[in-house]
């Protein structure tokens, strides 16, 4: 990879040297091109500036000025309060800090700071800053203004800010403090400017078309931003950057996958899709039809598959999926279907023989608790080809499993599989078609941002008379009636979960603890019933003998964690109970009451708040009004953010984006994937002389994923 000046190790550049290189470092800025990627946390142009001589109480402002003295100032009660009083061009305020007398050691008189906070009254007016930034040291501040008073010598005061300046607020460290941050990147700004138009690899047509300014002009606005209007057109152009990036690592791994080796033309003939077809009780709905469409396109041409199926809890994935596996079967080939763990593997096996009761097709289950001779009858029978359909857990990709025809592969929640786990069962000669299943919807446009080297289908619609499960919100005062109607549920004959955000207690945070609470509800409320605990930590024998035994009706009430957010179908599970209910997402909310009303009973989520602040209640309205996934992610993501999309991610599919947020820049994902499969279906390997470019920034931007996908 050739090296330019953007390259240089960030201790070469102005103002930083050796010993304030490893605090940039601890910031992830390692070389100049760090430098500039440093993503602005926050900007504050001059007419948001409010004159301190305009500062009244009961305000929330934000307001620049120079430290004119400072001290600490010790209350009756212990508690120290950093003062500090500020001065601009129009008057004095001062400032407080209660409880953090250490900011004394920090900031200097002279020092030229920006605060943000409520402005209240305590001997006159006093600004109490919810954050600070020093913006000029008193070192390197331009000397103030003279303002001569009418009968003294001239007295320093600052200058007022000017109309116009826009101050750009960057995360700092206390190692590296923001003044510093901000001193280097002026001091270098203009030099690494003139090297990134040579990594512009947009055409002015280009650009032109999608309506984004050139590279440079979007770093420059980015740190120097001549008004905060421009600075949406900066941040687009460099999330179109990364969004494209992104999709091309994607597109090499979707070529790879799906061209690199022949794949097969999988040839239908009615036989099996007819007969299960026409065997059922019920009528597809549309949202399936149309899928299937999609997938039986792909199987039918010579092109590997690559195919993943979004819907959400009852929507039929698994159904669709077995009309795919068919298709497989007709044409002479077997069919596999992975699930992460073996009870989930077990009932779909259960339910598939039922599907297929009658028919010529052998189904096998195939797990890692099958040993001695069953086990190797199992594998004797997929690799006899006798099995046409084969259900199992990750014991499908182990040593000693030979299948005979392996045409196509079904993984199950494809997220609880790592990347290369999940391309294992396909690396095999020919090539299987995959398709992937998530239980977990998302938007399109994330869908394609995460998945960019999966063709997407979506399930959006549920059979007709599925019960919605009711859902609930009680506050804490109601936790008694709650259990007292989860009580008569359970005299009914049915059965319950209650969850729980962590399992043990911490000081650290006051949340009802998974195994604390199983010692109080099994002695208290659920006195005389059958009550199990359930957590990651334990055992994984231990869990499965736990979900066994809830499976069967021996335990009433499970008292769990998360663990539980893909297990499996308990019909009679009819009622939910979540504690600390703000601390789980809108999405993981819904995918654990997707646990009960599987039955022919209707299901019941009661949720139970710890706090009652502002983002609780609205998406814990959300939550109740609506069992749409598709609508509860669309409001997860703008709710929470993107952040915790990406952070809950497998390992292998880190997207690394800074600018890109897919509720402001989601049309960009669709142009930034057509131009980055069009580049590979030309050029696969990123390696004609017209893309060193591309293939240049590819690897500086993933050089490490290429490798993880086989694709470097």
């Amino acid at each position: 990879m050739s090296l330019t000046p953007l390259d240089k190790p960030v201790q070469f550049l102005k103002g930083v040297g050796p010993r304030r290189a490893e605090a940039f470092q601890r910031l992830g800025i390692v070389c100049a091109r760090d430098l500039l990627h440093h993503v602005p946390r926050r900007y504050d142009d001059a007419s948001t500036i409010t004159p301190l001589a305009r500062v009244e109480v009961g305000m929330d402002v934000t307001a620049v000025g120079m430290v004119k003295n400072k001290g600490i100032v010790p209350t009756r009660s212990g508690l120290r309060i950093f003062q500090a009083v500020l001065q601009d061009g129009t008057g004095i305020v001062t400032c407080a800090w209660p409880g953090q007398p250490w900011l004394d050691r920090t900031l200097q008189v002279g020092d030229r700071i920006l605060v943000t906070g409520p402005v209240k009254f305590f001997h006159g007016r006093q600004i109490q800053p919810r954050e600070h930034a020093v913006l000029e040291r008193a070192s390197t501040a331009p000397s103030p203004t003279p303002t001569p008073g009418p009968q003294s010598p001239a007295t320093p005061q600052p200058a007022p800010t000017p109309p116009g300046t826009i101050f750009v607020t960057y995360p700092a460290s206390e190692q590296l403090p923001q003044w510093v941050l901000r001193r280097v990147i002026s001091l270098n700004l203009e030099q690494l400017l003139r090297h990134v138009g040579d990594e512009d690899h947009l055409t002015p047509s280009a650009r032109r078309a999608l309506g984004l300014p050139d590279l440079a002009s979007a770093f420059a606005t980015l740190h120097r931003p001549p008004s905060l209007d421009r600075v949406d057109a900066a941040t687009r152009r460099l999330a179109y950057d990364e969004l494209f990036f992104l999709q091309l690592l994607q597109a090499r791994v979707r070529y790879h996958a799906t061209r690199a080796r022949p794949g097969i033309a999988f040839e239908r003939t009615n036989e099996l899709i007819r007969a299960l077809h026409d065997s059922l009780p019920f009528t597809l709905t549309g949202a399936q039809v149309g899928v299937l469409r999609e997938i039986y396109a792909d199987m039918a041409s010579p092109h590997r598959m690559n195919r993943m199926l979004q819907g959400d809890v009852g929507c039929g994935k698994t159904l669709v999926a077995l009309f795919a596996m068919l298709l497989a079967v007709e044409g002479g080939y077997q069919a596999a279907l992975m699930a992460p763990t073996e009870i989930l593997a077990e009932q779909h096996a259960a339910r598939i023989r039922e599907f297929l009761a009658g028919l010529p097709c052998g189904v096998e289950l195939l797990t890692g608790s099958a040993t001695g001779r069953r086990r190797e009858e199992a594998r004797a029978r997929v690799a006899g080809g006798e099995a046409r359909v084969v259900i199992g857990t990750h014991a499908l990709i182990q040593e000693g499993v030979e299948f005979d025809a392996l045409g196509l592969v079904v993984v199950d929640e494809q997220h609880r599989f790592g990347v290369r786990q999940r391309l294992a069962l396909a690396e095999r000669d020919p090539a299987p078609d995959v398709l992937v299943m998530s239980a977990t919807p998302i938007p399109r446009s994330l869908a394609m941002a995460l998945h960019g080297d999966l063709d997407i289908s979506m399930i959006d619609e549920l059979p007709a008379g599925r019960r919605p499960v009711a859902t609930r919100v009680a506050g804490p005062e109601k936790r008694e009636e709650v259990f007292r109607e989860v009580g008569r549920r359970l005299d009914r004959g049915e059965q319950a979960y209650v969850v729980y955000p962590v399992i043990e207690e911490s000081e650290k945070a006051e949340l009802r603890a998974a195994e604390t609470e199983y010692d109080r509800l099994r002695s208290g409320e659920f006195a005389g019933r059958e009550v199990a605990l359930l957590h990651g930590r334990m055992p994984a024998d231990e869990k499965d003998r736990v979900m066994r035994a809830f499976l069967a009706g021996e335990i009433r009430v499970l008292v769990a964690t998360t663990v539980i957010e893909v297990g499996i179908d308990v019909a009679n599970a009819t009622v939910m109970v979540i504690e600390n209910a703000e601390r789980f997402g809108l999405s993981q909310l819904h995918q654990l009451r997707g646990r009960v009303g599987r039955g022919d009973r209707g299901g019941l989520c009661v949720v139970i708040p710890g706090g009652t602040g502002s983002s609780t209640r609205e998406r814990l309205a959300v939550f109740a009004r609506t069992s749409d996934g598709f609508e509860i992610a669309a409001a997860d993501l703008r709710i929470r953010g993107q952040g915790d999309f990406f952070g809950a991610e497998q390992h292998g599919h880190g997207t690394g984006l800074r600018f890109a947020d897919i509720l402001v820049h989601g049309d960009l994902v669709g142009p930034a994937r057509e131009r980055a499969r069009g580049v590979v279906d030309g050029d696969p390997e990123v390696a004609k002389e017209e893309n060193a470019l591309l293939r240049l920034v590819l690897e500086r931007r993933y050089g490490e994923r290429l490798k993880l996908f086989g694709v470097g």
